[in-house]
């Protein structure tokens, strides 16, 4: 059985991140790296290949954080590098139409079942901003829905409960509380914000009945990300797209996370979901900054140069170098077996999981399939919503294990609102280090 370094040795890490925090605020450039998250400082990484780390230290960690999803190959895959070494060589950027932006987007098409026409962006939170504001010009309306918990960029109207909050403060079912999740934001910014309780077919019904006539979009994430790993009950997502349906207001499908990483066309393919609008993002670019916007050309038209058109400019979008790695990694998700080894991989993973859990009688569950889950430290059976995960969901003993596992030579966030990815560099000998360290952190846990 493969077994996993220990890792006590962090000196280095410390003095890089001290260093830091003389010129970075926080010493990172987002909160989710620091020490906000990780006790008493991050880990500082220096290099990567395949589904290992290495750290400032020397130490060696397998990775199951994979940069927050976007590292669908794993590290420095040798087709990749070949890509971006062959590129560069040519100019990586020439703000112009190029043909390695044409190759990206038939791909594109080829997998994405929703993708009559297709917008690069940069990002990810941009695709989410151009998807409501093409909503909003196709509709003529100005109210959209968000759900509670659901994170879709650091766009200003986006930002409402998407953190986790005491039960106490959450409202109740039929008006749940506003919660911004930032200061800077006018309240003015939420009055076109419609917030519901996700996965909740009574609730969606009776907030559509409402509001229904006057929404322009309901945003969400097929699977909700954004606290751990919950999928939708059997039946929510059709019913979601019915209702809009009804009352012709457009479903945008979130799948900056889900997609490429479920199925070759995302979660619409696998669940049989046809969205309005789709945003994609972290695996399409294999860890290149990308984002995309997907849909019919009746509402991505509205972006031709006109007197009503919506406006979306970027000096980057289309990026020559980012397109010709979004050109590859698709060509190898596409090769035959890609889906079914990430799927065997982590259904391997999150099984024997539950096996050590069970064995060390410690009270957690694992959510998710395939390429993505969650752990959490629960007594329920399951984490359904927004409101199970803020009322049950145990995140410091999720935390304290996962530092543990650290400690083991196991890279993944302490943070119980991402997710475990795997990706293709990920092996069986992975899995069984995985679970060894497991079984090792979980002493003091039950």
């Amino acid at each position: 059985m493969m077994e996993t370094s220990p890792t006590r040795n962090r000196t280095r890490s410390q003095q890089w991140f001290e260093r830091a925090q003389q010129s970075l605020v926080e010493g990172v450039n987002s909160p989710s790296r620091g020490a906000a998250v990780y006790v008493p400082g991050p880990t500082v990484l220096e290099r990567g290949q395949g589904s290992h780390v290495w750290d400032a230290d020397g130490n060696e960690y397998i990775d199951f954080m994979m940069s927050f999803g976007a590292l669908i190959q794993g590290h420095a895959h040798p087709a990749l590098v070949k890509t971006v070494s062959e590129t560069m060589a040519e100019g990586s950027h020439f703000a112009a139409s190029t043909s390695a932006e044409i190759d990206a987007a038939e791909r594109f098409r080829r997998m994405v079942p929703s993708a009559e026409v297709v917008r690069f962006t940069n990002t990810g939170s941009e695709a989410t901003m151009l998807a409501l504001r093409l909503a909003r010009a196709h509709t003529g309306r100005s109210k959209f829905l968000k759900f509670e918990g659901h994170y879709h960029g650091w766009y200003d109207p986006y930002l409402l409960n998407a953190h986790s909050h005491p039960p106490g403060l959450l409202g109740s079912v039929e008006n749940p509380a506003r919660i911004p999740d930032s200061a800077g934001i006018p309240p003015s910014t939420f009055d076109d914000v419609v917030l519901a309780p996700w996965n909740d077919v009574p609730a969606l019904e009776n907030v559509m009945r409402q509001h229904g006539r006057d929404l322009a979009a309901v945003i969400t994430e097929p699977i909700m990300a954004n606290m751990g790993c919950i999928l939708p009950r059997d039946g929510y997502l059709p019913r979601l797209r019915q209702l809009t349906r009804d009352c012709g207001a457009l479903l945008i499908l979130d799948e900056v996370v889900t997609g490429f990483r479920y199925a070759p066309g995302g979660c619409q393919e696998y669940y049989g979901v046809q969205p309005d609008i789709g945003t994609f993002g972290k695996a399409l670019g294999a860890g290149f900054p990308v984002g995309a916007v997907a849909g019919p050309r009746s509402i991505l038209d509205r972006m031709r140069w006109s007197a009503n058109m919506v406006l979306h400019y970027g000096t980057f979008n289309g990026h020559r170098l980012t397109m010709k790695v979004v050109a590859t990694n698709l060509d190898m998700l596409s090769a035959e077996g890609a889906y079914r080894k990430l799927h065997a991989v982590g259904n391997a993973a999150i099984a024997g999981l539950r096996e050590v859990f069970r064995q060390q009688q410690v009270r957690a569950i694992v959510q998710g399939f395939g390429p993505m889950f969650q752990i959490y430290f629960t007594e329920r059976d399951a984490i359904h919503d927004y409101r199970d995960y803020c009322r049950y969901v145990d995140t410091k003993l999720y935390s304290r294990f996962v530092h543990r596992l650290l400690e083991r030579g196991v890279y993944m966030t302490p943070s119980n609102g991402l997710h475990w990815i795997i990706s293709t560099a990920h092996t069986d000998a992975d899995v069984q280090a995985l679970l060894q360290a497991a079984g090792q952190s979980c002493s003091g846990l039950s």
